[in-house]
């Protein structure tokens, strides 16, 4: 079953840096991520968790094209840290654009500053 065909609300948690996706009113799944310095630099997605009462319904799918469509409305680049957004990204090139490798070494010497991330 496709993510379109379920009832996802997908919030963004700034504050938390966590894209939180719920079905039924419970979380479900989610996308933890920092933004990079200086504003605005890029929103950095390190994990990607489905609740397994929750998977192979495309919840993780759903949190990464929304996780990209954030970035584009708010014009910054998307530099996935995260294994899972990386492969979503490589099968999606249309609405992943590739991020320079410069902004993915600075996120990476930035993700040391996000203990709670690593």
């Amino acid at each position: 079953m496709a993510a379109e065909n379920l009832a996802v609300e997908i919030r963004d948690d700034r504050e938390r840096g966590k894209l939180v996706a719920y079905e039924g009113g419970a979380a479900a799944g989610v996308i933890a991520y920092f933004v990079m310095t200086p504003d605005p630099g890029a929103l950095v997605p390190v994990h990607t968790v489905v609740e397994p009462a929750h998977e192979g319904k495309g919840i993780a799918g759903a949190l990464a094209t929304e996780f990209y469509g954030m970035a584009a409305r708010e014009g910054v680049p998307v530099v996935p840290l995260c294994p899972y957004v990386v492969k979503w990204a490589q099968r999606h090139p249309e609405q992943a654009p590739v991020a320079p490798d410069e902004l993915v070494q600075e996120a990476l010497r930035q993700l040391e500053s996000h203990p709670e991330l690593l």
